[in-house]
Formats: structure tokens, sequence, C-alpha cells
């Protein structure tokens, strides 16, 4: 039975609902939710010795349960006398105080300020089809008479899913009739019908305005999510609030129906909050074909400080992360820097509602939490400041399960990429405990390799010289120069950095040290070579991008120039080596660099790491390294010896001690 209008136009008729009444004999219909999953806000803002008017009361049990519970002051109108008789006969011996009314809210005959509460679920929205003038018209006469029959700080109390023309209108309207508006979502009752229906539900929100005679400023406020209430200073942040709310609600229809049309996509959730718009939650979606044994969807809270490691911060181990968890559909929560997290109980609390709506339907299970260990994890913001070249930064130190520190440089324009990274150690000098950079870790995975072919180039090629110099393009936090310069004895470096508000950090806050083997030069990298008169046993490019839209981070691209790949050819002694890390997503631009490189060199040996966008090149004109071979046997030998210097030192990293993966998967060029 189609109990639907056909047209917007016929729910303002009065046939209509006659005819709907009809249909419906004296089964209610409770549009938004009854009385249980409304109760709570309701009796936050209606109380039991308020006289209330039910505007467009239909046969729904609202009025009813309301006066059961204690509301005995109620009258109910309704345009359709279908209606009106049904609820007559159906009250009039339980409920003999409750009244029931024919009668148009556009055109009330109630005196003025006659009532305390004027109760609207679901008439407002009937009644505002659209923005037609002729609509509008209608509307402003029932806001009118609303604003009538209400006392000095009386209530409009009305459920709606407040479409955008809808709150535009209300919103505009009271707010020059001096009342003040709060919006109110009502989650418990989207989570019960979103729970009782397989199609679409969407959010409902209660518009709370309260009329005064005189209201001197202007008062919005929106609560949507919890108990606290937030003032807003614009009628555009309502309406983005509200609008924000509608459009995932768009997104969480459409996941309870089917899947990610692209498995290999995911989608990104941002939940901000509303008073400062800042993010608090990122949820990413993940999705693989259903596969026997895993559990249909689950839910993984990642503790703050790690969401910029390669297992959540990028699609392909988010996707690791989908397989080794064993679940078909996965949401990956992040954590925010600036923001306070209690528990993670409390998180799940938190997220609950929104992560129910993630769910596939049929999913009666409840919502497995996974997470990396017991708590939300510790981040500890160290220092921050303001580069000329790369904006606001912050240095951070993050605490893991079982006690390791790391500290942490991240740019906030890109918030997702560790730039530098160091172990910290904790001791105790005069009773009073310390934190100190650890100089053995090496942070980065491409760094491991970078040693490796520094030590191959000064150690195992012709013509090794007792002082080698080389010259690293890209400073960052000093790990990789620090990590050299201890471990590579004899050997001088200069690191080129066009920052000096990254060169005090790295001193500052990850413990590099100058000396007579260890110099800086704040100066722009391309401008520095093209003035460079020095010779060196190896060349390094290890320098961000700041321009992503490339789809290369490292390096700029300009630094990959055949006129500059030439000067580097000619800086560096003749069985020196030049060593580029290169990060590059754009498989046609990583092909040109590649071919550029070959047309400079001679022989090119590259590695790309596993789980990373890095790939290392190596790049020389030395005569003995013409087959994998070659290049294997030194490497290899690198490695070893390598070894035999960390353990000469008791030099706490054993990352160079598998390296057979790493040999295996060299490619020559």
């Amino acid at each position: 039975m189609n109990l639907l209008p056909k047209t917007h136009e016929e729910f303002s008729k009065s046939d209509y609902w006659n005819s709907f009444f009809k249909k419906r004999g004296e089964k209610s219909f409770e549009w938004y939710g009854e009385y249980l999953e409304l109760c709570d806000i309701l009796n936050k803002y209606i109380k039991p010795k308020d006289k209330i008017l039910v505007v467009g009361c239909g046969n729904s049990k609202l009025s009813l349960d309301m006066y059961d519970t204690g509301y005995k002051e109620i009258i109910n109108i309704d345009i359709s006398h279908v209606v009106i008789n049904q609820m007559l006969d159906l009250n009039r011996k339980t409920r003999p105080d409750m009244q029931f009314l024919q009668m148009d809210a556009t055109k009330m005959t109630f005196p003025d300020e006659h009532f305390s509460v004027v109760l609207d679920k679901g008439t407002l929205d009937a009644l505002m089809t659209s923005d037609e003038d002729s609509v509008v018209s209608i509307v402003q006469k029932y806001f009118e008479e609303i604003c009538r029959v209400l006392r000095n700080g009386g209530r409009y109390v009305c459920i709606s899913l407040l479409q955008e023309h809808i709150a535009k209108f209300a919103i505009n309207f009271f707010q020059s009739h001096s009342c003040m508006l709060r919006v109110v979502r009502c989650v418990e009752a989207e989570n019960i019908m979103s729970a009782q229906s397989s199609e679409m539900s969407f959010p409902i929100f209660a518009l709370v305005v309260t009329k005064f005679k005189n209201l001197n400023q202007k008062v919005l406020e929106i609560c949507m999510g919890g108990d606290k209430a937030q003032r807003v200073q614009s009628e555009s942040q309502v309406l983005e609030s509200i609008d924000s709310i509608q459009k995932t609600a768009l997104i969480f229809n459409s996941l309870r129906k089917k899947a990610l049309q692209d498995k290999n996509d995911e989608l990104v959730i941002e939940l901000c909050e509303v008073s400062t718009n800042k993010i608090r939650f990122t949820i990413y979606v993940v999705e693989q074909t259903p596969q026997r044994g895993n559990s249909k969807y689950g839910a993984f809270i990642v503790p703050q400080g790690r969401e910029a490691e390669w297992l959540f911060s990028t699609k392909s181990g988010r996707k690791k992360l989908l397989n080794t968890a064993k679940h078909n559909r996965l949401a990956i929560v992040t954590l925010h820097r600036d923001q306070e997290y209690e528990s993670l109980e409390k998180i799940q609390e938190e997220l609950n509602s929104t992560l129910l709506n993630l769910k596939p339907n049929g999913m009666i299970e409840k919502i497995p939490y996974l997470s990396v260990g017991p708590d939300v994890g510790k981040r500890e913001l160290v220092a921050k400041g303001n580069s000329q070249f790369s904006g606001e930064y912050r240095i951070e130190d993050v605490e893991y399960e079982g006690g390791k520190i790391y500290r942490r440089l991240v740019f906030m324009s890109n918030q997702n990429v560790i730039q530098s990274e160091a172990l910290i150690q904790k001791i105790k000098r005069k009773n009073k405990e310390e934190k100190i950079i650890n100089l053995d870790y090496l942070a980065c995975e491409h760094h491991i390799y970078i040693t490796i072919g520094i030590n191959m180039a000064t150690k195992f090629i012709q013509k090794r010289k007792v002082d080698d110099k080389i010259l690293v393009v890209g400073l960052g936090g000093g790990g990789l120069c620090s990590f050299v310069h201890k471990t590579c004895d004899n050997i001088i470096i200069h690191a080129i950095e066009i920052d000096c508000e990254i060169s005090n950090v790295a001193e500052n806050y990850f413990g590099l040290k100058l000396d007579e083997r260890m110099q800086v030069f704040i100066e722009d990298g391309l401008n520095f070579l093209k003035s460079c008169t020095t010779q060196y046993k190896i060349i390094i490019f290890d320098v961000d991008n700041k321009d992503l839209s490339l789809g290369m981070s490292c390096p700029p691209k300009e630094f990959v120039e055949k006129d500059v790949l030439n000067i580097v050819k000619k800086l560096i002694e003749p069985d020196g080596f030049f060593i580029l890390n290169l990060v590059c997503r754009d498989e046609i631009l990583r092909n040109e660099i590649i071919t550029q490189l070959k047309e400079v060199f001679k022989h090119i040996c590259t590695y790309k790491l596993e789980e990373e966008v890095n790939e290392i090149v190596f790049c020389t004109n030395q005569k003995d390294l013409f087959s994998m071979i070659d290049w294997r046997n030194k490497l290899e030998r690198s490695c070893k010896e390598l070894n035999n210097i960390i353990k000469k030192k008791k030099i706490n990293n054993n990352s160079f001690e598998n390296l057979v993966e790493f040999l295996n998967n060299l490619s020559i060029s």
C-alpha cells in the first residue's frame, strides 16, 4: 500500500492527510522516533507544569506518552478532522483531560501568549516542502502564529530533518523575531530508526526556539553530540554543521547497503569539534572481498603519535592492516594533536554511534575494537615554531607501549609525514631524570641503505683517501649525518640546509654535534652546487620537495634536471658516488628521472623499499661496477664491515644484520 504523497504539494493539503489517516486506521504513524527515544531532549526543554500545544499531532503517540508521564496540560491540533475524531475516540476515557482540536496551524484561534511550549514533530517538514514563494508564505504564517501564541520565555520545540531550505528560513525568521535558537541532534532517535530500518535513515534534529520580548544580541547554539551546547557566532556555522552531518549520513546509508565500489579505494571521514572546527578523529574505511573466516566489520584505534607510521598513514599499509586483522571491512581511527583523549574506553563511547553507522547491513554483533596496545598512547609537545620554508612545525615526544620514546619533527602542513625521528633515552643525573638522544638509532629505513653505500664508496672502492669528503643536501633532524659521523671515521661531512630554523632544531633537539668533521652550511642546495669548487667522494640528495603536486616528494624536480646532474658528476671524484633518495609516485616521471641519470652516469643500481615509496639510487662512473655481482659483492662487504664497526664501537643498532632481502632485490641499469 503506497501511503507516500505523489507530489510535495500534497503535504500541505488537508485532503491528502484525511486520505492518509483513513488508510492507516488506528495504527499510529511516528515520524522521527517515539517518546522513548526523544524523552531526554523533550524533558530538558519541556516541564510537566508547561501548557503545551502539539501542532500537527496526527495519530502519533508522542503526546499520549507525555501525558502518561505527567504532562497533563496538552492541547493537540491537526488539519485533518479524520485523525482528530480517531484520537478523540481513542483517548476519551483513558485521557479525559487531553484535548484534540481540528485547526489549521497557520490560522489558530487561541489567545495571544496562551502557551509556554509549542511542540512540532514533523509538521514543519510537511508544510515546507520547497522554498517556492507560495510555500514560504504558508510557513511564515505558521511561524508568526507560533510567536503569537507563545508566552515570553516560551519555547517552540521542533523535531525535524532540517533540510537546507527549512533550516535557513527558520533561523532567519526567528532571529529577526528576538528569539534564541539552539539546534540539537537527536542521536538516540537516529540510532533506533537506523537499527529498525534497512533503508535510508537521516539525521534528526530538535530546533529549540526560545521567545524573548527583547533580545539584545544574537544567540545561536548547537549541540551535535553529548549534553554540552556550543555557542557559535553566525548562521553559516549552524548550517555548515547541519550540512556536514547530513552529508555524512548519505555516506553511511550507502555503506550500509553496499560495499565500496572499488576495493582498492577507501573512504575518509573527518570528525571535527564544532566549536573550533579542529579535526578530532579521522576514520579510514577500507574493505576487501569477503574472505572465509573473516569478521564482517571491526574498528581499529591507532594510538596517538603513531598515525604517521606506514601501516596507518598509507593506503597500502591500511590494506595490509585490514588483511592482518581478518575483517572484510575495517574502520581505522586516527587521533589528532591538540586534542585530549582520556582512555580507549572513552574514545569508543565517543565514536560508537558513528562507527555503528558504518557497519554493513545484517550485522548484529557488537563492533570488535582493536588497537596496538591497551591505552591511547602518549604525545608530549616539546617545542613548536615556524619555518620560513615549511611553515609551522612541532617537535613531539611519543611514548610507545613498553616505554620507548621517540622524538619527532612534524610540519603541520603535512602532518602524516614524520620529517625526522630520534630515539630518546632517559638517564639519571644528580637524582634528576634527563632525556638524551640515542645517536645509535636510524629512524628512516632508507638511511640504512644510504649508510651502506657511503661505507662501500669510502672503503671498498679504489683511491680511498684518509679524509674523504661527503656532501649531504638536506639535513633535516641530522639523524643520517650523526650516524655516519659516529660510524665512519676519517670522513668529513658537509651538510647543506636551506633553513636555519631546521638546522637549529637539529642541534637543539636531535643531538646534532658540529665539529671539524661535521659542518652545516645554510644555503640553497642548488646555489651551493653551482658555486662549489670542492671535490667530494659522495654527494647525497635527501631533500624534501615542498610542492607535492607533481607526485614526487623527494627531491624537488629541479634537483634532477640534467644540467644539475652534470654539475654533480663534475663535483664527485672519478671513482665517487651520487646517492639519491627518490620518492616518486608518478611512474612516468620516475622513469624520466632514471633515464636522465643513465645519460649522465655509466652505472646505476637501485633498491625499492618494500613498505615505503622511497627508492635508493646509487650512481657512479667507477670502472669496477659493471655487473650485479660486482655491486652485490661490494655492498655485502660494506654490510659486514658496518656490522664489525657497530660491534667494536658497541653501537646498539641491529639494522644491518639481516640485509639478504636488500641484496637480493637490487636492480642494475
